[in-house]
């Protein structure tokens, strides 16, 4: 069975940078299946990186290598990580925080520090900003063909950056939790709170919640939301609340973009906060 390799970034598709990574990779194995998550996360976005990353991973076989290369720091003296998670997969990464949702989502089994200076590519020794292609491509290809074992890419390392996320959690009749990420094209709000917490405070379909969302403790957004099946509950342009792909609580505007149209963002410091509203 061929090995597969999935490359994450921030590169896009405008120039040879993602297909420098492909060719890397081919060269140490062409027998490998060489795949794109995405190249279109936000410059710098360590957050969306991270979920995009623990969204899709599940999908893919155990044994496949994920090469994830957002990398604000690239030629610092951050680490560069080798992560093996519950479910069979490997990870390789800088040490950002781009491992914190499949570390909570998944589960990581170990992981350890990649020695960059003895494994990277031949002839990059000077290069200090493509550690996408010189490093990552190149030692995710080395992993998935077998050239190059888990357990000898450097030491176990405990500590390693994690980004702060808002848990879900259930205070009286409120519901707290974070906004996850943004359905891109439509500009929807996903959170990290569970439909069911939506029972435990007695809302059903059709019934309105308050709610609040804030950054960094500072209200960005706080009026009163129908809980909906379907989009087209509520005329077009109008807010909604209702339970996504993931069976977590969502909010959106019909036929329009919330995120955009409020100025909502995603990640750390972003909080939502439901509660149970009379019918107005």
């Amino acid at each position: 069975m061929r090995k597969t390799v999935v490359f994450l970034s921030d590169f896009g598709s405008s120039d040879g940078a993602v297909s420098a990574m492909h060719g890397v990779a081919d060269q140490v194995s062409a027998d490998l299946k060489l795949e794109d998550l995405t190249h279109d996360i936000p410059q710098f976005n360590i957050w969306e990186a991270s979920y995009r990353l623990a969204q899709t991973l599940p999908y893919w076989a155990p044994g496949t290598v994920f090469v994830c290369v957002v990398d604000p720091g690239v030629g610092s003296d951050r680490k560069s990580l080798v992560a093996l998670t519950n479910d069979g997969h490997i990870v390789v990464t800088p040490d950002n925080g781009t491992l914190t949702h499949i570390e909570r989502r998944i589960g990581l089994k170990e992981v350890r520090e990649l020695h960059v200076e003895t494994n990277r590519l031949a002839g990059s020794q000077k290069s200090h900003t493509f550690f996408g292609r010189d490093v990552y491509a190149y030692n995710g290809a080395r992993l998935a063909s077998g050239e190059l074992a888990f357990r000898d890419c450097g030491p176990v390392l405990e500590e390693f950056i994690r980004l702060e996320v808002e848990e879900q959690r259930r205070e009286g009749e409120t519901i707290i939790g974070a906004i996850d990420i943004l359905d891109t094209r439509y500009g929807s709000l996903w959170t990290n709170i569970n439909g069911d917490l939506l029972d435990e405070i007695g809302v059903t379909w059709g019934d309105y919640l308050h709610v609040r969302i804030t950054k960094d403790n500072r209200i960005v957004y706080g009026y009163p939301l129908r809980l909906c099946k379907a989009f087209t509950d509520v005329p077009k342009g109008e807010a909604l609340m209702y339970i996504n792909s993931l069976l977590n609580i969502a909010v959106a505007l019909n036929q329009g973009n919330f995120a955009s149209t409020y100025s909502i963002g995603t990640g750390e410091g972003w909080k939502i906060t439901f509660s149970k509203y009379d019918t107005p």
